[in-house]
């Protein structure tokens, strides 16, 4: 008899474990995707960082099916491309984050595109930082709404912000919601959300299915929260950067799970697919504890944002849909950035043009449908990029990477076993040449088949005050003024 309610209960674990057995496959759920800046695999509470409190977040996680092996690219702007494109950054055109090198190649029929394409409608709220001249810009790369800073990030006036907010860093910003500048009061990140429920709530009113990506600029630099976030790593000891970006940190928590509260409410969930990821590693992993230097958790990986190792580019991935998907289910298969493309656009049943841009990802359904299917292994291409002008083909090899399920061969001189070494501390180089020869080959067609679709490459610099926001912002302000913009209501 006890052995038989065991195996009753194990079912009934499976059964709640693995939610769904029918095909996902254009079931058109609504799509939410929470992506925050510069935050690593260290930084939340549910992935072993003793300081933070993130207690929203890790309740999503233990609700979750995770990704555990998710690959993003080393920086923010190259991560964004291959989202918006399902294409290697390098592919198209984005080898940077600043000196135009940051835009996506017009060419490409963006995600957002193709979901339009299936009725959904679509809506940024935060940071594009994949070009800020008129044709680049989300509204008209796929985007219904849009409320979003300039450049990589609020403040960065040099590289095409908006000149105010150079001056009232994360505080009270100025914007562009859709087609018009925009006053805002308050803090960026509440801002984005509110701005993001708003328009999720005008849509689920509307019976209308959506795609919301709630790009976030925090926790980048500049190391600014609201006080009151700030307040209990300054009791604790830790100096202001600490302070500020663990605070920036806890409020995206507070936030997101605001956002998962009203989604409840509004019965949402049973066909929302809700993703919390970071674009890259972590940043700032150093500061000082009661005048003593310190360095902070970084889920015991190598490197940080800007390198070509597990830090740099290792993130979490955190896939919730209610009744859908498994709780508390990881899956360890190596996946990317360039698989969201082809994932949404599976799930939403979107007939994709037959001209356009290759795409160089692969759908996650199957993966969603049954964790333990058969995955084949395949090899991601990592590079820093960020080369001075005319010294490209020097920087083949620097900060460059090869990932594959078992392995990562970093640097063309170091190899390491991923699943037994996740720290990368044991280089096992010398051990594998015809692994090494293989990986290079591959390497080396993979460059010079890109190197033409680097269309970004050569550029001139781009002054302050040439830049297109800025002199954007400067036009608005002599003709008709900057108004104040307040989200709608989500009652």
């Amino acid at each position: 008899m006890k052995n038989i309610i065991t195996l009753v209960c194990l079912t009934i674990g499976l059964l709640n474990s693995f939610a769904q057995t029918k095909s996902l496959k254009n079931t058109k759920p609504n799509i939410i995707l929470v992506m925050t800046d510069d935050q690593g695999m260290g930084d939340l509470a549910c992935m072993g960082n003793q300081v933070l409190k993130t207690p929203h977040i890790d309740a999503f996680y233990n609700q979750s099916t995770r990704f555990t092996d998710f690959q993003v690219s080393p920086t923010c702007a190259p991560t964004r491309s291959a989202l918006m494109s399902g294409a290697r950054p390098f592919e198209v055109g984005v080898t940077h984050t600043i000196m135009q090198r940051e835009r996506m190649a017009l060419d490409v029929f963006t995600m957002p595109q193709a979901l339009q394409s299936a009725g959904y409608k679509t809506g940024l709220f935060g940071k594009w930082h994949l070009g800020d001249e008129e044709e680049y810009l989300p509204i008209n790369r796929g985007f219904d709404e849009v409320l979003m800073h300039g450049a990589g990030g609020i403040g960065q006036t040099k590289y095409g912000d908006f000149p105010p907010n150079e001056e009232n860093l994360y505080f009270d910003n100025v914007l562009l919601h859709n087609d018009k500048i925009v006053q805002t009061k308050g803090f960026c990140t509440d801002v984005f959300f509110d701005a993001a429920e708003a328009w999720i709530k005008q849509q689920e009113d509307a019976k209308q299915p959506y795609f919301a990506y709630v790009a976030l600029n925090a926790p980048h630099a500049p190391l600014v929260a609201p006080e009151a976030y700030k307040k209990r790593f300054l009791d604790l000891g830790y100096d202001e950067g600490t302070a500020g970006r663990y605070g920036m940190i806890e409020n995206i928590d507070d936030n997101f799970g605001e956002l998962m509260q009203k989604l409840e409410k509004w019965d949402a969930l049973d066909n929302t697919l809700v993703i919390f990821m970071t674009d890259n590693g972590a940043t700032h992993l150093k500061g000082t504890l009661n005048g003593k230097p310190v360095t902070h958790f970084n889920a015991n990986l190598r490197g940080a944002k800007n390198s070509p190792f597990e830090g740099g580019t290792h993130v979490p991935a955190f896939w919730y849909w209610k009744g859908k998907l498994g709780t508390g289910v990881d899956i360890k298969a190596l996946t990317a950035h360039i698989d969201m493309y082809q994932t949404f656009c599976e799930l939403a049943g979107v007939t994709l043009p037959e001209k356009m841009q290759e795409l160089s990802g692969r759908s996650l359904v199957p993966l969603l449908e049954n964790p333990n299917t058969v995955w084949a292994d395949r090899e991601l291409f990592i590079h820093c990029g960020r080369w001075a002008a005319g010294e490209r083909e020097d920087a083949k090899f620097k900060k460059s990477a090869i990932r594959t399920q078992e392995w990562r061969f970093d640097n063309n001189s170091q190899l390491y076993n991923i699943p037994n070494d996740p720290s990368e501390t044991n280089d096992v180089y010398a051990e594998h040449p015809e692994l090494i020869a293989h990986l290079r080959t591959t390497y080396d067609k993979w460059w010079e088949n890109t190197k033409p679709l680097m269309v970004n490459e050569g550029l001139p610099k781009v002054e302050p005050k040439d830049q297109p926001l800025a002199k954007r912002y400067y036009k608005q302000l002599k003709e008709t003024g900057i108004p104040e913009w307040q989200p709608k209501s989500t009652e």
